[in-house]
């Protein structure tokens, strides 16, 4: 028999908030917006010949210009793609992303919480980190206002880059609810606002710009994760 929602909740909430202060699962389903083509131009017709028994030459139609490309390509949905580098360029945040650990999370790396989506795959894709110098803290020392309009950078394992646009932030927050309940394509980044064991976090949430096929050199940075003190 399949879990309920709530049961589901109820089983794994306590483990995830103690790791990363997150809750589980999501899921919807991402649709790029095809080319427009664009429309023919319009039909001209030359001068008519000055003399009064002439009869009109046949209007010349042009043929109509080549559609307009797409500015994103399509990505393939890749089932094992996983996100493998997070940039926020306005906040000089740069970090590669590896997987979250079961138990505390590491230091110098962004974590993607396997339980929820990655890029591309619809539902709300969650990465964390602790708000330490050289990793998430901006998200935590910047203003709402300010962040929100700035641009996400995310790359995948099989050589994507998706873009987003930070629409909301979030202070202490204590549940994953919403992204739980994403039915279309959003990033959601999470720092903490204390020290260890406190339960409040940040929640920085993103939407989809557009998506563009990456150099692999620069989706796949080498971690180097930490043990944090």
């Amino acid at each position: 028999m399949a879990d309920t929602p709530g049961s589901l909740r109820s089983r794994l909430l306590p483990a995830v908030l103690t790791a990363a202060g997150v809750t589980l699962l999501a899921a919807g389903l991402l649709t790029y917006t095809a080319p427009v083509a664009a429309e023919p131009v319009p039909s001209l017709a030359p001068s008519p010949t000055p003399t009064a028994t002439a009869t009109p030459s046949p209007l010349i139609t042009l043929p109509p210009l080549a559609s307009a490309s797409a500015a994103s390509p399509t990505p393939t949905i890749d089932p094992n793609r996983v996100a493998t580098r997070v940039r926020i360029a306005a906040l000089d945040i740069d970090m590669p992303v590896v997987k979250g650990p079961s138990g505390y999370p590491l230091c110098d790396v962004a974590m993607y919480l396997k339980e929820l989506r990655q890029p591309g795959q619809g539902g709300a894709t969650y990465l964390f980190g602790h708000a330490r110098e050289g990793m998430f803290l901006p998200l935590l020392e910047t203003p709402e206002r300010k962040q929100v309009g700035m641009v996400v950078e995310v790359w995948t394992s099989d050589d994507y880059r998706f873009l987003y646009e930070i629409v909301d932030v979030r202070r202490d927050q204590r549940d994953l609810l919403d992204a739980l309940g994403a039915t279309s394509e959003e990033l959601w980044l999470q720092t903490s606002e204390g020290p260890r064991g406190t339960p409040g976090k940040t929640q920085v949430i993103a939407e989809p710009i557009s998506v563009e096929v990456a150099d692999p050199a620069d989706a796949h940075p080498e971690p180097k994760p930490v043990k944090c003190d």
